[in-house]
């Protein structure tokens, strides 16, 4: 397949879906735009693409090419640090083989490299072989700010934060910034690959040409006009299904979108029989795996609170140590008129149906961004990595929510949970909430409309590579 130089791209993704998503979306939109797109996806990727149905792309635009990560399809590519250096090592190999293989044999010219920061490895192959590269920042822009000043040992974040991370002095546009604020990877009990991680991200950062940000401007604005002087970040989200942004459906047969998990439709049936705005959503996201105190909390929590509600529980994936707890006995009997528990849902057809007044989130970034632009409040209860910040975004900076407080356990009591959810639904905040999620959710969309903050981003970079073919 040929295309002309300013027309070709290679885009990696990595097998987690939480980070292939988000590049799956921006191939499309980029591809939308009359740029042709290869992805460069891991085999292990692919075999578990071809496992589901969800996945499909029929773009003349679009080509799939796929490399070796160098582990076996039994490993357990939950074990980070093994899989990290692997992938590092023989990955890199592979994906500079690809590269060749397309630029040599192919006769593609690749204008830039797209890649992710967990595969920041790529801004190295990407020079070696003398090709533009671009970071696709799939956290928030707030996240970037700390994890890229944290390894710089920048305010607020001097060499004393080692010694004693219990105190901060606040980061640029993040106001009152506290440690129980921060990513739980730049903490001293985070594995040393958690770390270096950090680390090489943040060096890849520096390496690429372009750091694009799935987020958009009127969201993180002071965040990102901070950055300017150290590293600019140039938002381009948010990067979610066209239809929560307004746009037309997506064609079922261009759709560039996977879920590793079979959602249960009998979601949006039983949510049609739901009052408007009555409905409490709850999920954890795709890598949590609750407790089961956790558990008991949450239902008691949800039991007490007399409000319809959607439960996904989501069991450990497969060769995971964790083990989901149980349900109360009796809870499904005695919730049955009201309640629904399932495995896995279609979460932004949820979060986009009239009957949800709430979200009960882990605070995940994709799961943000999803609530952000459906305009729906948010009770966070976040555990690691970038939680803890997406949770002071949401609940104090985009003001749209509140956040769970826990006790030195990390255990939130149901009673807490459930005030929560009451002053989101029907506190005296509860309407100023909702105005300000639902003047997010149009800010969103306005973003990447024709001339929007993002759509401009976007076209700037378009213009910027095309002009840079290697």
């Amino acid at each position: 397949m040929a295309a002309d130089k300013e027309e070709a791209h290679v885009l990696l993704v990595v097998a987690l879906q939480a980070h292939m998503n988000p590049m799956l979306k921006f191939a499309r939109c980029l591809a939308s735009k009359g740029v042709f797109i290869t992805l460069a996806i891991t085999e292990t990727a692919r075999d578990t693409l071809l496992n589901f149905n969800t996945f499909t792309t029929q773009n003349p635009k679009i080509n799939l090419e796929f490399f070796s990560d160098g582990l076996t399809a039994e490993f357990n590519r939950e074990k980070g640090g093994e899989a990290l250096t692997t992938l590092q090592i023989s990955g890199s190999k592979n994906l500079s083989n690809l590269i060749k293989n397309l630029t040599f044999v192919k006769k593609l010219t690749i204008s830039c490299i797209i890649f992710n920061p967990f595969v920041p490895w790529v801004a190295d192959v990407a020079a070696e072989l003398g090709i533009p590269c671009a970071l696709l920042w799939n956290q928030s822009c707030a996240t970037f700010s700390i994890l890229y000043r944290y390894s710089k040992k920048i305010n607020p974040f001097d060499p004393s934060f080692e010694m004693n991370p219990s105190e901060i002095s606040g980061c640029p546009g993040i106001p009152n910034l506290e440690v129980k604020d921060l990513p739980s990877t730049i903490l001293p009990s985070t594995p040393f690959h958690f770390k270096k991680l950090i680390s090489d991200s943040v060096q890849s950062s520096e390496k690429a040409s372009w750091v694009l940000g799935n987020s958009f401007y009127e969201l993180e604005k002071d965040i990102i006009d901070s950055m300017d002087s150290l590293i600019p970040i140039r938002p381009i989200g948010p990067l979610v299904s066209s239809f929560i942004l307004g746009k037309a459906e997506e064609d079922d047969n261009n759709t560039l979108h996977i879920d590793m998990w079979e959602a249960e439709e009998s979601c949006i049936e039983w949510l049609n029989k739901q009052p408007i705005s009555s409905v409490i959503y709850a999920s954890f996201g795709r890598v949590t795996v609750l407790s089961q105190i956790q558990i008991d909390n949450i239902a008691m929590a949800l039991k007490t609170s007399k409000r319809p509600f959607l439960w996904v529980l989501k069991a450990p994936t497969e060769g995971s140590k964790m083990k989901l707890g149980e349900l109360p006995s009796g809870f499904l009997e005695e919730t049955r008129d009201r309640g629904m528990v399932v495995n896995w849902c279609s979460q932004e057809k949820v979060l986009m149906h009239k009957a949800v007044a709430c979200f009960m989130t882990h605070g995940g970034w994709s799961s943000t961004l999803e609530t952000v632009a459906s305009g729906v409040p948010v009770v966070v209860y976040p555990e690691w990595t970038d939680q803890p910040t997406n949770a002071k975004l949401l609940a104090d900076v985009f003001r749209v929510g509140v956040r769970i407080r826990v006790g030195e356990d990390g255990i939130a009591g149901s009673e807490e949970m459930g005030r929560c959810i009451e002053e989101v639904v029907d506190g005296p905040r509860a309407k100023e909430m909702k105005k300000r999620a639902l003047e997010l959710k149009e800010a969103a969309k306005k973003a990447v409309e024709d001339g929007g903050s993002s759509d401009l981003n976007i076209n700037q970079f378009i213009r910027e590579i095309s002009g840079k073919s290697c």
